[in-house]
Order: structure tokens, then sequence, then C-alpha cells
């Protein structure tokens, strides 16, 4: 299976991809695009800027594209940074028909996509310089995205819940069901 993690910032997703990489030992984690693109000497402005997201959306579809294995955890989607880029200040400046068929055609390669949400308690405490408006702002275009598929991505999605163990419990379900 290809899997693939999503949600905006400080939802667990890694925590999450941590989990299910002790769990299911026959995985590979495959680390988010910004990570990758730091260690590749990337420097990404604060806050970050359009081509940021771009880089990273970027990234993300190249990951998808170039690793053709079977049982992959990819910590984030293509669709968090498309998310990102329709909440961004600049998104006026950003053609999401441009991108979608890459996008549509590179999403046929996951099994499906594990959505994080925010939940009504969070579950990690989002410092106080980060911008609580844009993260909900994301989590709600996210939703939008995987949940209501505006753009027929036709991707499935697994939205889970609650602490770790229990999110853990629920892919792994998914991932009993074939």
């Amino acid at each position: 299976m290809r899997i693939a993690m999503s949600g905006t910032h400080r939802v667990g997703k890694s925590t999450l991809i941590e989990d299910l990489g002790e769990e299911l030992s026959e995985y590979r984690v495959v680390d988010e695009p910004y990570h990758l693109l730091e260690e590749e000497g990337y420097e990404f402005a604060s806050p970050p800027c359009l081509e940021d997201f771009l880089e990273q959306l970027r990234r993300s579809l190249d990951l998808l594209e170039e690793e053709d294995t079977r049982n992959v955890l990819f910590d984030r989607c293509p669709l968090d940074f498309l998310g990102y880029l329709l909440t961004h200040e600049d998104s006026d400046a950003f053609d999401v028909e441009e991108w979608l068929p890459r996008i549509r055609s590179t999403l046929k390669t996951l099994d499906f996509v594990v959505f994080v949400p925010i939940e009504e308690r969070d579950r990690i405490r989002l410092p106080a310089h980060e911008d609580s408006n844009l993260r909900r702002e994301v989590d709600e275009k996210l939703a939008w995205l995987l949940l209501d598929d505006p753009y027929d991505l036709g991707v499935e999605v697994l939205s889970v819940h609650g602490a770790g163990a229990s999110r853990v419990s629920q892919v792994i379900e998914r991932l009993k069901r074939g």
C-alpha cells in the first residue's frame, strides 16, 4: 500500500507516521518535503511565501512519482500544499487549474490518504507565535479538498480522530481491509 498523511501543521501527522512506522516494520517512511528541501539547502521565508509552498508541492509530487514501490508511508500529501497555497495571502497569484492534471495523476499512485483534522481539544499545543487562524483556515480547506473533492481528484480518504493509539488502530483496520 501507498499511504500519505495529510493535515495542517501541529495536528499529529508526524507522530502518527512515526507510530505507524514502528507498527508496520515492512513499510518505509518518506519524510515531508519541507525537511527534505531544508536538508538540501533550500531556505524558507518566515513566514513562508507562496514560492515556498509551490516548491513543497513540486517536491511532494516528485516524491510520489519517483517512489514506485509498495509499502510506503508519505509524511504529507500534495493536497496539504494545495491547501496552504489556496489560503495564502497571495493565493490570487496561484493558478490551481495549471497544477490539477499533475496532482490528479500523482494522487492515483496512492491507495489512500489519512486525513488528520484539528480536533475540538487540540492534541498538540500551538505555540503563541503561530497563526491559529491560518491553521484553522488550512484545516477547513483540506477538509473541503479531501472530503468534498471539488476538483474530482478521486482519492480515498480515511479521516482519523482521537489519541495516538486510536489513530494508529484506525489506519491498521483500514489496511486489513486491503
